[in-house]
């Protein structure tokens, strides 16, 4: 059983207002700016937003692409760290991530990937809307599942 955790989001919870992305800048990098969040809001339809965060890939193309090694992925969590020491912003990281969810700091000229707070997501306590979890596979696949069994039933 796979008890890593990742952080999901609802998309019929979420209204977009990015309290998310300021709270994560603002614990991170002590300034209320979305463009250096760890999570990103994205616009699916104009009425759909959703938040996403890495997804602690098993075997993580940004980490694989990273010509300088400043991306690791720790085993127990799958939490990917960044050494600001080593990236140099080449942005290789950014391209091979499947879900767009690093971010580059043009200031600092790094990445960002989100490092679940330590397992206690700033953005998860302030959604106003309760739109994100930390949750596991396991426990996402059994709502699922129970959400199949309901609408098969009719109950």
């Amino acid at each position: 059983m796979d008890e890593r955790k990742f952080l999901i989001a609802d998309p019929q919870k979420c209204n977009g207002c990015g309290v998310c992305e300021l709270v994560c800048s603002a614990s991170k990098e002590k300034a209320f700016n979305h463009r250096i969040s760890r999570i990103k809001l994205v616009n699916i339809e104009p009425m759909v937003d959703v938040a996403l965060a890495c997804r602690l890939c098993e075997d993580p193309p940004c980490v694989n692409s990273c010509t300088r090694e400043a991306l690791r992925r720790v085993e127990e969590t799958g939490v990917i760290l960044v050494d600001e020491n080593k990236c140099n912003g080449c942005g290789w990281c950014i391209q091979a991530c499947d879900y767009g969810v690093i971010t580059y700091d043009s200031c600092k000229k790094a990445v960002y990937v989100c490092d679940l707070c330590e397992g206690d997501p700033i953005c998860v306590k302030y959604c106003v809307q309760e739109a994100l979890e930390l949750t596991t596979m396991d426990k996402i696949a059994e709502r699922i599942r129970k959400s199949t069994v309901k609408k098969f039933f009719s109950i």
